[in-house]
């Protein structure tokens, strides 16, 4: 069963963005590939992670 998690877009570097999970603060920025994530992203961005995939909220 896979969780839903919910982060903000925290900065864009080129190909990749950091994410940050709303729920564990303290948690390092994730690296994801804008590839896998909706085009329309920005700086500040919400997202939710569920079912692999990352959708906008």
């Amino acid at each position: 069963m896979f969780e839903k998690i919910e982060y903000t877009v925290e900065r864009i570097d080129g190909d990749y963005a950091f994410l940050k999970n709303i729920n564990h603060q303290e948690a390092e920025l994730k690296c994801v590939a804008r590839a896998l994530l909706p085009e329309d992203i920005s700086e500040g961005s919400r997202l939710d992670y569920e079912m692999l995939e990352y959708t906008m909220v």
